[in-house]
C-alpha cells in the first residue's frame, strides 16, 4: 500500500471490510439475496453463493497488492453482473422481500452501485494513473 495516498489507504481498507462482510452476508443470509434474484435468471442459489464467495475473495485481494487492480476489476464485474437484481428490487419490492424498506432507499441503492465502482478503481489505482 506503500504506492497509495492515505486516503487510498483507507478507503481500500473500508472497501475490503464492506466486500467481505457483504460476501459472507450470502452465506448467513442466502434466502434473503435469493428473494431479489430477477425470475427470468436461474440457479438462484448457487449464483448468489458464488457472487458472495467472490466478494469476499475480491475484497481479501484488494489488500494483496500484486493483484489489486484485478481484484478491483473483478469486483466492477461482480457489481455489474448483480446490478438486474437491484433494479428487479426496485420495480418489485414486495416479490424481493423489500415491502418495508422505503421506495426511495431501493432507487437509491442503484446509482450507489456506480459509486462503489468509482471508489474502487479510485482506491486501487497508483498515484499517477
Amino acid at each position: 500500500m506503500k504506492n497509495l495516498s492515505m486516503a487510498q489507504r483507507v478507503a481500500l481498507v473500508l472497501a475490503a471490510i464492506l466486500f467481505m462482510g457483504a460476501g459472507a452476508l450470502h452465506f448467513l443470509k442466502t434466502n434473503t439475496y435469493v428473494k431479489i434474484m430477477p425470475p427470468a435468471i436461474p440457479w438462484h442459489r448457487p449464483l448468489v453463493l458464488l457472487s458472495g464467495f467472490f466478494e469476499m475473495l475480491g475484497g481479501a485481494a484488494l489488500l494483496v497488492p500484486a493483484i489489486r487492480r484485478a481484484a478491483a476489476w473483478g469486483l466492477v464485474a461482480l457489481l455489474l453482473a448483480v446490478f438486474p437484481a437491484n433494479i428487479y428490487m426496485a420495480f418489485h419490492p414486495v416479490e424481493a422481500g423489500a415491502a418495508a424498506v422505503p421506495a426511495a432507499l431501493l432507487w437509491l441503492r442503484l446509482p450507489v452501485q456506480f459509486l462503489l465502482i468509482a471508489w474502487i478503481l479510485w482506491c486501487s489505482r497508483r498515484p499517477g494513473l
